[in-house]
């Protein structure tokens, strides 16, 4: 589930639609949460499906690190791409937000990190990189642990409209993390090796 304090609009024409922020949201945010309305289909599904339900899986979905196809029920499948994005998926099937997002900014993930299939090239955002690939997760999953580690202590101490969605195990091992008593897991995790 996509932060409530959100809205889809359409970016721009070679863009598309997105997810942008209706009020500010400070870093530490849990902006998605993998919930129970969310599917999940398997490599084979997926092959048993008409080409136009391919289709749509291939544009929304991300593949989670047992290779599986996920697609978010509501318009968080619209968070796009972007070298210098705003968000973070964790180890922990859900995503922060790692820097303040302004209200009318767009909610923005690195699709590194996400288990792409085929190398794609980004909107040119004056980065280093240019080009999404499929072991970028591998690459640069260090400088994605920094970033998460540098905005985890956050999560407790901001409002997280989300946090219902979040079983009460998971709530006391984020707080664990956040108080610095145990070690966050790393965004690694989510590798999908096949």
């Amino acid at each position: 589930m996509i932060h409530p304090k959100t809205e889809l609009r359409l970016i721009s024409k070679e863009i598309g639609y997105g997810v942008v922020a209706k009020e500010f949201i400070p870093a530490g945010t849990i902006t998605w949460v993998l919930d129970e309305l969310d599917r999940e289909f398997t490599p084979a599904q997926f092959k048993k499906m008409n080409p136009l339900y391919q289709n749509i899986l291939d544009t929304y979905c991300y593949r989670n690190n047992k290779g599986n196809l996920v697609l978010c029920w509501d318009y968080g499948r619209y968070v796009n791409h972007s070298f210098k994005s705003n968000c973070l998926s964790t180890a922990y099937d859900f995503e922060i937000a790692i820097r303040d997002i302004q209200p009318g900014e767009e909610l923005t993930d690195d699709y590194g990190y996400l288990n792409v299939s085929e190398p794609f090239k980004g909107v040119d955002e004056g980065t280093k990189r240019k080009t999404v690939y499929p072991d970028d997760l591998l690459k640069n999953y260090k400088s994605w642990d920094k970033k998460l580690n540098q905005n985890f202590p956050k999560i407790t101490k901001v409002e997280q409209p989300l946090k219902e969605l979040i079983s009460p195990k998971l709530w006391d091992e984020i707080i664990k993390i956040a108080d610095g008593k145990k070690e966050m897991e790393s965004i690694l995790k989510n590798h999908f090796s096949g």
